[in-house]
């Protein structure tokens, strides 16, 4: 059986982490992150601009600062979290219409009651105290 190919924005991440040589944990906590695989060559650049930390080492930095922990829980890699996600949801049911047969009817106050009730609670209804 033929494997289904990989999303776009999910192949994004994989060629950055090829291309940057990222681990699969520093791939998921730029993810986590809310990182754009495509603009890592910009931080990936500490070779010409030696003020910049190195890929990884920025991505842990930064990941701490958000999270609070060095690495998350689970690792998983891009795609093994694709062949998961796939798997656990569940499959589609059927709706029938009976389900609508069941919801109780809401019962509406008749005009008549709202204007006893207004009669009920006086002439000042609607007015501002004291002018007349």
């Amino acid at each position: 059986m033929a494997q289904k190919r990989i999303p776009e924005h999910l192949q994004a991440w994989i060629d950055a982490r090829k291309r940057h040589k990222l681990s699969h944990a520093h791939a998921q906590m730029a993810r986590e992150l809310g990182m754009n695989p495509r603009k890592l060559g910009k931080l990936d650049n500490h070779h010409q601009e030696p003020w910049k930390l190195p890929l990884p080492a920025f991505i842990e930095e930064l990941y701490i600062k958000r999270f609070g922990k060095e690495r998350p829980d689970v690792v998983l890699s891009i795609e093994e979290r694709r062949g998961s996600s796939r798997r656990r949801r569940p499959p589609a049911r059927k709706r029938s219409n009976s389900a609508w047969r069941d919801i109780p009817v809401k019962k509406v106050m008749p005009q008549r009651a709202t204007s006893s009730i207004i009669r009920l609670i006086g002439t000042s209804y609607g007015r501002r105290s004291g002018s007349s």
